[in-house]
C-alpha cells in the first residue's frame, strides 16, 4: 500500500466558474492526466461531505448560508469569485477532503496526503469569501486536526498570493504557526514581513515577501534554512501545506520565476523538515502544463520521503 493518499472527488469538476475564469475545472483535469504515471504508487480516496458543524469551527453560520444561497442563485460573490449550482456541495467536499486526510494519517493508513480540491481556500476569511475561495479548507483542517489530538499545527503556504484568510483566522493563536512565501506587493496586499501575529499569537506568523521576478535562488534558502529553524522551534504535531502552484514562472497570474524543479525542492525541504504527518491542500496554479507537472513532482517527492 502507498504511503501517500491522493484525495479527490469528481464533484470538484462541477464547481463551474466558466471556462474563461482562470480557476476552472481544467486545472484538475490537467493534474489527473499528469499524475497518471504515478497512479500505482498512490492510494486514491474519495472524501465525504463535511458537516456544517465542522465548517462552523472556522466560519459563522451566516457565511455558510451566504455561500449556499449564492450557489443556488448562481450569482457571483464578487468579481473574482464565481459560483454555480454545485459550488456549495463542492466546497463542502473540499473541506471533507481535509478531514479525510487527517483521519487517514491519524489511523496510520498513510504518512501523508494530497488533497486535489477546488474551490481553493486560503483567501477566505472568517466571514468573507474572496479570491476564488469559499471556505478556508486548510484552516478548517487545522482545527479538525487539533480535535484529533494534533495540538500544534504548522501551516506552510507557498502559493504566490498571500493567504490572508488563513493568517487572519490564526493571527492571535499560538497553537497554529503560519509560514508563508509570496509575491509582494501583489493580491491581496497582505503578508508584509512585520505581520507576525498579535497577542498570544505574536511570533507565530512568519511571512517572507518576495519581489516580482524572484527566482529559485531567492526562495529555496527560505525553505532550506528559515523553515527548518521555525519547525525546530515550534515542534509541530502535524504540518499542513497550502500548495499553490502559481509561483511557477509560467503562471499567467503572477510574476515569480520559480521552476518546476524549484517547486520540487521546496516540497523536499518540507518533507524532511520533520517526521510528523503532512497534508497538502491544493490552492492556486493557472498554467495547466506547469500545474500538472508541479503536482506530479510534489507527489513524487512525497512518495520518496
Amino acid at each position: 500500500m502507498s504511503s501517500v493518499a491522493f484525495i479527490y472527488d469528481p464533484i470538484f469538476l462541477e464547481h463551474d466558474t466558466g471556462m474563461s475564469h482562470p480557476e476552472n475545472a481544467n486545472r484538475l483535469r490537467a493534474i489527473l492526466k499528469a499524475i497518471e504515471p504515478l497512479r500505482e504508487r498512490l492510494l486514491f480516496i474519495e472524501p465525504k461531505l463535511a458537516s456544517l458543524e465542522l465548517v462552523m469551527q472556522i466560519h459563522p453560520s451566516y457565511h455558510i448560508e451566504l455561500v449556499e444561497e449564492k450557489s443556488i442563485e448562481q450569482v457571483e460573490i464578487d468579481g473574482d469569485t464565481q459560483v454555480s449550482s454545485k459550488s456549495y456541495e463542492a466546497a463542502l467536499m473540499a473541506v471533507g477532503a481535509g478531514k479525510e486526510a487527517v483521519d487517514m494519517v491519524s489511523s496510520g493508513e498513510v504518512k501523508s496526503a494530497f488533497c486535489a480540491v477546488r474551490p481553493p481556500g486560503h483567501h477566505a476569511t472568517t466571514n468573507q469569501a474572496m479570491g476564488f475561495c469559499l471556505f478556508n479548507n486548510i484552516a478548517i483542517t487545522a482545527r479538525y486536526a487539533q480535535s484529533m489530538g494534533y495540538e500544534k499545527v504548522m501551516i506552510i503556504d507557498f502559493d504566490v498570493h498571500h493567504g490572508n484568510g488563513t493568517q487572519e483566522i490564526f493571527y492571535e493563536d499560538s497553537s497554529v504557526f503560519y509560514f508563508s512565501t509570496h509575491e509582494y506587493p501583489a493580491y491581496p496586499g497582505t503578508g508584509a514581513f512585520d505581520e507576525r501575529g498579535n497577542g498570544e499569537g505574536e511570533g507565530f506568523t512568519h511571512n517572507f515577501p518576495l519581489r516580482s521576478y524572484s527566482s529559485d535562488d531567492d526562495i529555496l534558502p527560505i525553505y532550506e534554512e528559515e523553515l527548518l529553524l521555525d519547525v525546530e522551534s515550534f515542534e509541530p504535531d502535524i504540518i499542513l501545506v497550502s500548495a499553490g502552484y502559481d509561483l511557477h514562472k509560467a503562471d499567467p497570474l503572477a510574476q515569480l520565476q520559480i521552476t518546476t524543479q524549484g517547486i520540487k525542492k521546496i516540497v523536499e525541504s518540507i518533507m524532511r523538515s520533520s517526521d510528523v504527518p503532512k497534508i497538502f491542500m491544493l490552492e492556486g496554479g493557472y498554467n495547466l502544463n506547469a500545474l500538472g507537472e508541479s503536482v506530479a513532482q510534489t507527489l513524487d517527492a512525497m512518495i520518496l520521503d
